[in-house]
């Protein structure tokens, strides 16, 4: 009878506890789902944003380049951006130059940042070409490749010496750049010249050039290697190139204007930032399917969505905001947008570093 008097009590203490666990599992489970690290470049603010994806702190520091993109090294301990100086402001990539201030030859920086510590801090600027625009690194992270569009170069930066090390030439108004996933290769988006340049990383030299599209803005592979995919801002379409016969095999259809374009790490999707005009900027997310070409889901994001990347467990996308100051984190399963982290001014170029 005493067993059966504390069975309702015994009942209410057994639920809760289970009710607990499922809390804590869920908890556990969105917080393995979003750990890391974003950073973003902020452009016109002229500063990096760390957003701590745990906490959903964001720690924004100000830098002496107006960035336009940015790049955690494979080690994840250094983040690079690249921008003019903020003295010598850019029309195309930054605000309007300050009164009293003249662009020059130059004026390019590609700043190096410690990212080991809680807070980011500068331990390197190196000189650049008059107009860099993005930036990636090698695996090993000694040397980083930095489009230079007033150039119509590649940019080859030695980071121990802390120097240009080489030029190598590609299309009109180089841009975006990827890095093939076993590093042999380059894919480079050639804005004014409706073309993707390949270039060799060892031989330091272009070696196919490949027509796509209108003004081709940023690329990104697959994980295999077999596919790169070229943003087509005049066309509002994707372009796939095969990367065994350096040919284009279709086109997506998405959203206004696209920039940024990341596939997922199983290789099933590709995302794509639609950013729109500054009279009438998108705030859309267009998913593809990487093997068919076809829409899986347009997502809303903020206004403005220029970059995007996907976290290395594929668990979740971030879309940089430009018009918004902010980023979306996208659930990947859900494909539902499920967390706004505010940024500083213009965030531009966008980078994700794993748990360390």
């Amino acid at each position: 009878m005493a067993l059966l008097r504390a069975m309702p009590a015994l009942f209410l203490r057994l639920q809760a506890a289970a009710l607990a666990a499922v809390l804590l599992a869920y908890a556990g489970g969105a917080a393995a789902q979003s750990a890391g690290t974003v950073f973003t470049a902020d452009e016109t603010g002229g500063s990096i944003s760390a957003i701590d994806l745990t906490s959903g702190r964001v720690d924004t520091r100000p830098i002496a380049v107006l960035p336009h993109n940015v790049q955690v090294t494979g080690d994840g301990r250094q983040v690079l951006a690249t921008g003019m100086r903020a003295d010598a402001g850019d029309a195309a990539h930054g605000p309007k130059r300050r009164k009293g201030h003249a662009a020059h030859h130059g004026g390019g920086m590609l700043v190096v940042l410690d990212a080991t510590a809680a807070a980011l801090a500068t331990v390197a600027e190196i000189p650049l070409g008059p107009h860099p625009a993005h930036v990636v690194t090698d695996k090993a992270g000694a040397f980083a490749f930095v489009t230079d569009s007033a150039e119509n170069a590649v940019l080859v930066v030695d980071l121990a010496a802390r120097q240009v090390a080489a030029r190598i030439g590609a299309g009109a108004y180089p841009h975006g750049l990827r890095l093939s996933p076993d590093g042999r290769e380059l894919y480079v988006a050639n804005m004014k010249d409706a073309s993707v340049s390949v270039i060799d990383v060892a031989a330091r030299a272009e070696v196919a050039r490949v027509a796509v599209g209108k003004s081709p803005v940023q690329v990104g592979f697959t994980p295999d290697g077999s596919r790169v995919f070229v943003s087509l801002h005049g066309e509002a379409r994707v372009a796939a190139i095969d990367t065994s016969t350096r040919r284009v095999v279709g086109k997506a259809a998405v959203g206004r204007n696209p920039v940024q374009v990341y596939a997922t790490p199983d290789g099933r999707h590709v995302y794509v930032a639609n950013q729109g005009t500054a009279k009438r900027p998108d705030n859309t997310v267009s998913v593809i399917a990487a093997d068919t070409l076809q829409p899986v889901a347009t997502i809303t994001a903020g206004s403005g969505a220029h970059g995007v990347v996907v976290s290395d467990d594929g668990t979740r996308a971030f879309v940089s905001n430009i018009v918004d100051n902010s980023v979306t984190a996208i659930d990947t399963a859900t494909l539902q947008a499920v967390n706004t982290f505010k940024a500083g001014r213009g965030p531009n170029g966008i980078t994700y570093r794993a748990p360390r």
